[in-house]
């Protein structure tokens, strides 16, 4: 070896690029191109350099045996085997060593630091190419070394730098580099972590060891210290490799990537524009995004205060091709929404897009704006986008873009880039109809008039129809899916999006939404059953989709979409008849099972409340009430009965699951009014027993001689409790007529003399449709049971002035004058 200045850019030299190209042009052919441009000789040497690599006795040994190979071939001419048997033989341990002694600034190790660095990160570099040396533990642990080069440049310690500046670099006579402390055994990579965290100390220190107060550079201003662009190309590289494994952006969040890669933006350190952005922009897509946010605010917010600020600096076409970056760096839904330099941006970001909306633009520049736009509407909806002129502009827009994009297919598959702006505009639509959809509110408490809110009557009906028209479009591209599409993401996405509109309403497109039923029911039961791949679909959904639930996926995610839908269409007789034949029930009662399933298996079951389970109850109860022949023939509701027996002895200990518990008892009593004499069995009196205790824990009379009160158990639920606690009595008087042996039970639970008693004490019920609802309960118990009859007429002989003495139909039923 000359020398080592002759050495070092020549190791460099083979990193990254033609690394890369190892497995490209020379090393992706076959085994009988294996070095192909190689000499017969050359071939020898090489063999014998490789062979010298696994024998290496020093660092010293390997760097030349390394340095021999790169002067003999370049790595586009070794195939992957020779590149394999090259990184095995180098192995992580010495590029780990190079990198520890350069941070620590050892002065025998006979290399100046920056070379150090510069042979480390590149032999890194190399070795990240190969699948099985970017997992290793070894290479991961050099990760906080390369995100502190990358944030503070190649910070040395000031007194040693300057004594290296006085020394040359010590050389043996024999012309082998001086490296006895690299090859010292006491630096192994176990040492790279209390490296690392000296490099992050220097983060918060200055050169006088005072505390910094944070970055405040600005990007005109130059980096603290320059770094080579080949050293920070090599870093990034290695970061990349493992950011795209399984496992990589949980392995980068955790060793300080997000920090680290934010202070080089902010400092302008070599190539972070270039390459940090986009590093940060993967760690901030998909599952990982909600967590970044939540631990890394400030730095984040710093972030995206500076990147919008260049985005409304730029010129216009710049601004197109930023809007796709810039979406990337919003936060999730509901982090930092108080922040009012979130809401700042936010705002001037909307400044900046209203004049670019109504430009005219190609699909692909549009397409960008969109997708921006949903995300500004997860953060704050329509509050911020605009006068309701504009709204309306952007909703026509989304809608217009859905429409073209599905007028491709069938036949032409879409593009990634064009599935991602459909998705984007699926976020506006939705966000449109569930606006749309909602109460209008009062002008005095939208005096800004700069929302959606306040459109007019003439433009909402506008928007309205535009979003008919576009999902007219969406029932159509639905009815053309096969089922070996069923785990398509985007058919999801577009599954999804039909169901808010079908949420909302479902008075337009009538026939069309029935004729799609078929389908709908399929889909979901496809998913339901888990036939479908989950786990792909879940991760699109995650990164495709504006604003999706980031929770773990189930298989029962595509019914609760539909869940509402189905709530108000079993309650008409045509798309009823439709769902019946399809078998929705045990559709329902199969997600009601595994739903419980998943409920019962929590820890925290008693602060978890499911609507998609009271739903699914709703719709069962529509079938249980308009189509009972069904219910007694269905051996769905046998299967129904016997999971309401299961669920609701616990329930009802339950208190923030109440509206759940109301439905349950409420399905299971309607369900019971339909059976025909006979005796009670242990299923039917376990559930019966448990509705009892629930029914009678509504009411509080302990406040007589006054009115009788909501209890406090169910106050906070009663708004969405009272009907189903009113329909359970009326059931449960349906119950007593069809079976006489119940009133046995409802005696011997004591629930007739609770009611009975509640009724004397106080001087009226709530309102008039709870006491109605309980004296249709007692008029049943006096028909059916003489001894009901009896205690309910000696009851009354009494009460004179009591709620019971208002009960003019009972009085009739029993008798008493």
């Amino acid at each position: 070896m000359a020398d080592s200045a002759d050495f070092t850019p020549t190791v460099n030299s083979q990193s990254p690029a033609k690394e890369e190209q190892g497995g490209g042009e020379g090393g992706g052919g076959s085994e009988g191109d294996v070095k192909g441009g190689l000499t017969d000789a050359q071939r020898g040497v090489l063999e014998k350099c490789v062979h010298a690599l696994k024998h290496a006795k020093n660092d010293s040994q390997t760097l030349a045996a390394l340095l021999l190979i790169s002067r003999l071939c370049p790595a586009s001419e070794l195939d992957k085997p020779t590149l394999r048997r090259i990184f095995e033989a180098v192995g992580l341990n010495l590029p780990a060593r190079l990198l520890v002694t350069a941070v620590r600034g050892d002065e025998n190790s006979g290399l100046p630091p920056d070379e150090l660095l510069s042979l480390g990160t590149a032999l890194l570099a190399a070795l990240s190419t190969e699948p099985d040396m970017a997992s290793s533990p070894q290479l991961l642990t050099t990760i906080p070394l390369l995100l502190g080069i990358l944030a503070n440049g190649p910070v040395f310690n000031q007194q040693k730098r300057e004594a290296r500046e006085q020394h040359k670099v010590g050389q043996s006579p024999d012309g082998e580099v001086q490296s006895a402390n690299i090859s010292n055994p006491d630096c192994n990579p176990a040492s790279v972590a209390q490296s690392a965290e000296e490099t992050e100390n220097s983060k918060k220190k200055g050169d006088d060891g005072s505390e910094a107060n944070g970055v405040s550079t600005s990007q005109e201003n130059p980096p603290s210290t320059s770094l080579d662009a080949a050293l920070a190309a090599d870093c990034y590289l290695v970061l990349t490799v493992v950011c795209a494994l399984p496992r990589g952006p949980e392995q980068l969040l955790s060793r300080g990537a997000i920090s680290a890669l934010c202070q080089a933006v902010e400092l302008n350190q070599t190539l972070s524009h270039e390459k940090g952005l986009t590093l940060l922009g993967s760690l901030l897509s998909g599952r990982n995004k909600d967590k970044a946010w939540s631990k890394h605010t400030p730095e984040l917010l710093s972030l995206l205060v500076r990147l919008s600020k260049d985005f409304c600096e730029s010129t216009d076409e710049t601004r197109l091709g930023m809007c796709g970056q810039l979406a990337q760096f919003l936060p999730p839904a509901g982090v930092a929404v108080e922040s009012e330099e979130l809401k700042a941006v936010v705002g001037r970001l909307w400044e900046i897009l209203r004049p670019m909306v109504q430009a005219k633009l190609t699909p692909r520049h549009i397409g960008s704006i969109l997708v921006l736009s949903a995300c500004l509407l997860d953060l704050y909806g329509w509050e911020m986008a605009g006068p309701p002129k504009f709204c309306c502009l952007l909703v026509n827009r989304a809608c217009v873009e859905v429409r073209m994009g599905l007028e491709e297919l069938p036949g032409n598959d879409l593009t990634p880039e064009v599935q991602h702006t459909i998705t984007g505009c699926y976020r506006i639509m939705e966000a449109a109809i569930e606006q749309a959809c909602s109460p209008g509110v009062p002008q005095a408490a939208a005096p800004s008039q700069s929302s959606i809110a306040t459109l007019s009557l003439q433009q909402s009906r506008q928007v309205l129809g535009v979003l008919e028209e576009a999902f007219s479009g969406l029932m159509y591209f639905l009815q053309q899916v096969e089922p070996s599409r069923y785990g398509d993401p985007f058919v999801f996405a577009t599954f999804r999006s039909l169901c808010s509109w079908l949420a909302e309403e479902t008075s337009c497109l009538k026939e069309e939404v029935t004729k799609l039923l078929p389908f709908l029911i399929n889909y979901t039961r496809s998913h339901l059953q888990g036939g479908i791949l989950e786990h792909s679909l879940a991760d699109w959904m995650v990164k495709m989709s504006i604003g999706e639930d980031r929770g773990a996926w189930t298989g029962r995610e595509a019914l609760r979409y539909l869940l509402p839908a189905l709530c108000h269409l079993s309650a008409e007789e045509v798309p009823r008849k439709v769902l019946l034949d399809v078998d929705t029930p045990a559709l329902l009662v199969d997600f009601l099972s595994q739903s419980w399933t998943f409920l019962r298996g929590k820890t925290s079951v008693a602060s978890t409340r499911d609507p998609s389970m009271e739903t699914a109850c709703s719709a069962l109860l529509n079938f249980t009430v308009t189509e009972p022949e069904r219910v007694r023939k269905d051996s769905c509701f046998r299967s129904l009965e016997a999971l309401l027996s299961e669920a609701l002895p616990l329930l009802v200990n339950k208190p923030r699951l109440l509206v759940l518990t109301a439905n349950c008892c409420t399905l299971g009593l309607m369900i019971g009014r339909l059976k025909e004499g006979g005796s009670v069995e242990a299923g039917q009196r376990r559930f019966l027993s448990s509705a009892l205790r629930f029914l009678r824990s509504a009411l509080d009379s302990s406040s007589s001689p006054g009115p009788a009160k909501v209890s406090l158990s169910w106050e906070d639920s009663w708004d969405d409790a009272a009907e189903l606690w009113r329909l359970s009595l009326q059931a449960l008087g349906g119950c007593a007529r069809a079976q006489p042996s119940i009133t046995t039970l409802i005696r011997e639970e004591g629930w007739l003399r609770h009611m009975l008693a509640m009724l004397h004490q106080c001087s009226a019920l709530p309102d008039q449709l709870t006491q109605d609802a309980l004296q249709e309960a007692l008029c049943a118990l006096a028909e059916r049971c003489p001894v009901c009859k009896q205690e309910i007429g000696d009851m009354m002989t009494r009460s004179s002035e009591g709620a019971l003495s208002s009960m003019k139909k009972l009085k009739k039923s029993v008798g008493v004058k």
